[in-house]
């Protein structure tokens, strides 16, 4: 076997291995997972602080702390409102069921004028049947949710792990990058440093931008459907925002759930009407404005390639996997253009060239 073999196969079993341990470990693995995400971010901070000679430990402490009481702020700020509204929606709940039981039943009723009394039968176990799918999919949905991570015990060790991880991280941040980096092989060191920093740029692009798009869409959503009228329009404005960054879904589920809401809420088509209209020129904001200007072509990340990243993730790992999908592709991105690159530039493309590593310009 050649060198090149035995280097291949060590670094392919290496990378499934990882795969494999962070699926047995996808229970545990969240709180650091987050703590390492938070330390990403808030590197550049600390570096800037210790280059002002501040020692990086204090750094350390000094940025965890501010994002940490930033994050408490929005808490205090926004869980008042969220609750009162989440339990107006709450109790209005069943009034949106009886209204919309009497629209499905004038529907019926309709329908059995022009129907025969075997199709209005086949109608009835048809619907049963499709809402007893939904029902058993929505419990499987649940149960595999809770045994992917949000389990009462995960949940508090994501409030007091992560930040413990995330101060051990950012205080090392220099020596491990620095550890890793004495471990790169020698031949190919520059050309893994240079893809490396297209990593670390592919990733925080995406991150802040997409960052920046989810908060403006979701206080245009709160403001937008709080404007309509409609019962808890802030939460679900914030939620709806959250979801941007499932390019298309997120939106597309948003608009669904609140033309629903608010079909049940006024029984009319006026204000439904104004809802799709809202999610209607919110998306083309999205998509023609803020995207190409905050997040850009630099990310290089396809909106189908990150909808089946979030979804194939989700699937395997759980919340794990959706926390980590993006970052995951984004650097799976970032490698196989690599190799494409080197694939064209080898005697496999054409047998005239020589097979040689070319680093990206």
């Amino acid at each position: 076997m050649s060198a090149l073999w035995a280097r291949n196969l060590f670094w392919a079993g290496l990378i499934i291995a990882l795969i494999y341990a962070f699926h047995l470990l996808s229970n545990i693995i969240l709180p650091f997972v987050a703590g390492a995400g938070i330390a990403f971010v808030l590197s550049p901070l600390v570096d800037r602080l210790e280059a002002y000679r501040i020692p990086r430990s204090i750094g350390t402490l000094i940025s965890l702390i501010g994002f940490l009481l930033m994050i408490v702020m929005i808490v205090l700020l926004v869980v008042p409102i969220l609750q009162q509204q989440l339990g107006q929606l709450v109790s209005r709940v069943p009034g949106y069921i009886t209204g919309a039981r009497s629209e499905f039943d004038s529907l019926l009723n309709l329908a059995s004028h022009r129907l025969s009394k075997t199709d209005m039968q086949s109608l009835h176990e048809a619907v049963g049947a499709r809402l007893g799918d939904v029902a058993g999919e929505a419990g499987r949905l649940l149960g595999h949710v809770l045994t992917g991570g949000v389990a009462v015990a995960n949940i508090l060790s994501l409030v007091f792990i992560t930040p413990i991880v995330a101060f051990f991280l950012l205080r090392d941040w220099t020596g491990l990058l620095y550890t890793l980096d004495s471990w790169l092989p020698r031949q190919h060191r520059d050309t893994i440093r240079e893809q490396a920093s297209l990593i670390e740029e592919t990733l925080s692009g995406f991150l802040r931008g997409q960052a920046s798009v989810c908060f403006s869409m979701g206080f245009f959503y709160a403001a937008g459907l709080s404007l309509i009228g409609l019962d808890a329009g802030l939460i679900l404005g914030l939620l709806i925002g959250l979801l941007i960054f499932i390019p298309f879904l997120g939106g597309l589920t948003g608009a669904v759930v609140a033309v629903l809401l608010a079909f049940g809420q006024f029984g009319t088509w006026h204000e439904p009407a104004m809802v799709a209209l809202l999610f209607l020129v919110g998306q083309t904001i999205e998509s023609n404005v803020l995207t190409p200007k905050l997040v850009g072509d630099r990310v290089h990340l396809h909106p189908v390639w990150i909808i089946f990243a979030l979804l194939a993730a989700g699937d395997l790992l759980g919340i794990l996997g959706v926390l980590i999908a993006v970052p995951v592709a984004a650097i799976i991105g970032v490698l196989g253009r690599f190799a494409i690159q080197q694939y064209l530039n080898s005697s496999l493309y054409d047998p005239q060239k020589p097979t040689y590593i070319v680093a990206p310009k």
